[in-house]
């Protein structure tokens, strides 16, 4: 809010146009009709297990780090889906390695299995300016939609709020999701020198139906068709402990936000962060050095250079505020490190499409997963690990004149 009051008082006629456009962060029943309800979703408020939500479900996690591992479990998850593939995806290109997934879905369309696709149409521009490269889908039958399409009611769709998140569910049974989007730059069949780095986690058990749920409210916004959670229960108990958080403007509240808080609050020993971008507000930065002066270890990860130069320019003084508080700050160096992951002490683990900045954490809609599991907690630590070792430690002293322009763009920061 102080960036948009700085911003109305240097250009105030042109600041109050766009705040109408891009200012909105609640998307009120106006424009959605049916909000996702964390309630029910089956996320009541009235158990301490899970800090200020209840109690996490049971089910079976398993993680990807491997960009080719990640490819394979994707086309795998396709080719064995028998009635049913729901997508939405943030980023949606046309290369070689999404050429090959419609293959794959054109096949499976051919065999009655039903698919619909949901891409963010200003994730994904090129697609939604080239729709032709999708006609062959359409054609058998494959329904796609963009959500919040730029030129179509632009008054009824926000530009500033995009659905970020990545949601992929076959046969109402399995769903993969974290990271990746559906492009080259995330995961292929071969290795490439600059691919990301990136997770893809699959997950069965009662965690389905609440991927569902919130894939279900975003397909009704974007067509006005209902769906439903047609499965015989077939729910994996499994020994993960699993939580599924929506956040973003079809969420009342910001619980995502309010969770990490309590998870950074109650943390006793630990909290290693790996994150692309970290442009936070001062409650979680402030938060973190508290932690730390409690003696909490504290770790975060992020790249030495993201593929947003506004956005490395804007962490900077977070940064500098955070080492000063002796956090250590670890600038990864090898290709871009595009995955979101948390842990909290030594039994919970947050993975999902939410980065450490204003934009995910209070403008997206975004969806995140909490975890609690030996394995994964281990597994998520060994990846953290490997990504220490390939980093610089701290970042570079700046010059007087360099860290007042670095403050000034904290003042911006919140608008990224």
């Amino acid at each position: 809010m102080i960036a948009w009051l700085l911003f109305m008082i240097l250009v105030p006629y042109l600041a109050v146009i766009l705040y109408f456009i891009f200012g909105t962060r609640k998307v009120r029943s106006k424009y959605k009709e049916e909000n996702i309800s964390v309630e029910k979703a089956g996320f009541s408020q009235d158990s301490t297990e899970f800090g200020i939500y209840n109690s996490a479900a049971n089910g079976k996690i398993d993680l990807y780090f491997d960009y080719i591992e990640s490819y394979n479990e994707f086309k795998k998850s396709i080719i064995e889906s028998k009635k049913n593939i729901y997508i939405c995806t943030y980023l949606f290109k046309y290369d070689d390695v999404t050429k090959e997934i419609i293959e794959l879905l054109e096949q499976k369309a051919k065999e009655q299995v039903k698919i619909k696709i949901l891409i963010d149409s200003l994730g994904s521009l090129s697609t939604y300016f080239f729709q032709r490269r999708l006609q062959g889908l359409k054609q058998l039958g494959v329904e796609i939609e963009f959500f919040m399409p730029i030129f179509k009611i632009p008054f009824r769709n926000y530009i500033n709020l995009r659905n970020h998140r990545k949601i992929y569910i076959f046969d109402n049974q399995k769903v993969l999701s974290g990271g990746i989007n559906l492009s080259k730059e995330y995961f292929g069949k071969e290795y490439i020198r600059n691919r990301w780095e990136d997770i893809l986690f699959s997950c069965k058990g009662r965690c389905v139906e609440d991927f569902f749920t919130i894939f279900a409210s975003d397909w009704y916004y974007a067509t006005k068709e209902r769906l439903t959670f047609d499965l015989i229960p077939m729910y994996e108990d499994g020994n993960d402990k699993i939580k599924v958080l929506p956040s973003g403007p079809d969420v009342k509240t910001d619980i995502l936000y309010e969770t990490i808080l309590n998870k950074i609050f109650s943390a006793k020993e630990r909290i290693w962060i790996v994150t692309p971008y970290f442009i936070p507000n001062e409650t979680l930065s402030k938060a973190l050095i508290i932690a730390k002066h409690k003696g909490v270890d504290i770790k975060l990860i992020t790249p030495n250079k993201s593929n947003h130069i506004v956005a490395d320019l804007a962490r900077n003084s977070f940064l500098r505020e955070l080492q000063e508080n002796e956090i250590d700050v670890l600038l990864y160096r090898g290709p871009m490190l595009h995955a979101k992951a948390i842990l909290f002490d030594n039994k919970w683990a947050m993975i999902g499409s939410v980065n450490l900045d204003n934009r995910s954490l209070f403008l997206n809609y975004e969806v995140s997963t909490f975890v609690s599991s030996y394995e994964t907690v281990s597994n998520i630590e060994n990846w953290m690990e490997q990504l220490i070792d390939n980093s610089v430690i701290g970042i570079n002293k700046a010059s007087r004149l360099k860290v007042i322009s670095e403050n000034l763009m904290r003042v911006i920061a919140p608008q990224l």
